[in-house]
């Protein structure tokens, strides 16, 4: 079956995201930056410490980004990364890490589906959905 899978675009701050997200959910993460890539000699040579694709893979979770938005960036409200999760420890440490540097927008709670659920805007301006439970 085919899945979605969110690519966040960073402008220089790749590494350190991935490497925070990583911290926050764990998993394998793996990055390539431009410059140990075939396509380095077609980038400018400053740009060689940029990520050129970055994965981190935990399960089903997958979450991919890059560097390569080198004409800035325009953060939108129209899409949130949504993360359903297993217990409600991983919901609680998701969110609490998740949260560490950003804005808690609404902060976990049980709602009236029976499920526990909380929204944050994390430190790079990226929107989360938390979920455990419920119908």
């Amino acid at each position: 079956m085919s899945k979605i899978t969110p690519y966040l675009f960073f402008d220089g701050t790749c590494r350190e995201a991935m490497n925070f997200y990583h911290d926050c959910l764990g998993g394998d993460l793996k990055m390539q930056t431009i410059g140990e890539s075939p396509a380095a000699g077609t980038q400018p040579p400053e740009a060689g410490w940029r990520i050129m694709h970055a994965t981190l893979d935990k399960g089903d979770l997958a979450l991919m980004a890059s560097d390569m938005m080198f004409d800035g960036l325009t953060h939108g409200n129209s899409i949130q990364l949504t993360l359903v999760c297993d217990t409600m420890e991983e919901i609680t440490s998701y969110f609490e890490a998740l949260s560490r540097g950003g804005k808690i927008i609404s902060p976990l709670k049980t709602e009236f589906w029976g499920g526990t659920f909380g929204q944050l805007e994390d430190k790079y301006g990226f929107h989360w959905m938390l979920n455990f439970g419920g119908a």
